[in-house]
């Protein structure tokens, strides 16, 4: 058992990927969000491994330095789920639990709707399913203050300059103390790999908010001192899965659960996967 980086080419484009855990063992693909990397699921992985589980985590679109293509169509949702078939494809699998935090989870939802055979089970962290999140944004008031920072995000140079001005001053400021932002602001600083980033929010269309049910089995976890999902849309995230379904809410936790909680996450991953 032995952990390794490796890469992983698809269409071109080269994607980092952390690999541990035993060659035989199940496979789990672990995938980040915003404005993270793979590194933010290291908390997670020791307690998966000695399960016996095999981890897959890959530096996403964007967030790779090899996989960072110009313009925003590039980021639309379906190239992502593409992303990731290929991911569990190139490791010589057919299928694979997937688990997914922030932008992470949003893809697997897409993933898990749009490819169910290839996903054994979904365990999202803080994003519910997408159709919950929009019906969210665009019903409650709650969500819409929260979601409120997006429309910033979307604005090209504009966000970038925003964010990294200062020492990036606001976006050490998305983290919190167990969230170490020092390697993501430096990931983030190189050249391109923001605006990268952020054109997974400017390649939102109405389309994510339409996802049609999950058939695979799923757990949900939402931390109830997410200052970026509120309850609602986590609450009404049940009724877009169409399969055995739990949901887990973090009493405490902020958004950054795999580093804020990774003990309680690791034992829900291994809790879904066992069933």
């Amino acid at each position: 058992m032995t952990a390794s980086a490796t890469t992983v080419t698809v269409d071109g484009l080269v994607f980092d990927v952390s690999v541990d855990g035993p060659d035989d063992g199940v496979p789990v693909v672990l995938l980040h969000g915003f404005p993270q990397t793979s590194a933010c699921w290291d908390r997670v992985v020791p307690t998966l491994t000695a399960a016996g589980i095999r981890t897959i985590a890959p530096d996403q679109r964007g967030y790779s330095p090899g996989a960072r293509p110009l313009g925003t169509d590039s980021y639309r949702s379906s190239h992502l789920v593409d992303d990731v078939l290929a991911i569990i494809e190139a490791f010589g699998l057919e299928s694979a639990h997937v688990v997914g935090h922030d932008w992470g989870a949003a893809v697997a939802w897409q993933l898990a709707a749009t490819h169910p055979l290839q996903v054994r089970s979904l365990t999202a962290v803080s994003v519910p399913h997408t159709a919950a999140f929009g019906w969210a944004v665009r019903e409650d008031a709650d969500q819409q203050e929260r979601s409120s920072y997006i429309g910033l995000l979307r604005q090209e140079g504009k966000a970038e300059q925003l964010l990294l001005e200062n020492d990036a001053q606001r976006l050490r400021a998305m983290f919190s103390d167990d969230s170490p932002d020092d390697r993501y602001v430096k990931h983030l600083a190189e050249p391109g790999a923001l605006t990268a980033a952020l054109e997974w929010y400017r390649a939102m269309t109405s389309e994510f908010g339409r996802l049609g049910p999950v058939s695979v089995p799923t757990t949900f976890l939402w931390s109830n001192q997410d200052s970026a999902i509120g309850r609602a849309g986590a609450e009404r995230c049940g009724e877009f899965v169409d399969a055995e379904y739990k949901f887990v809410e973090l009493d405490g936790v902020s958004h950054w659960v795999p580093e804020e909680a990774p003990d309680g996450l690791a034992s829900e991953i291994l809790a879904r996967i066992s069933t």
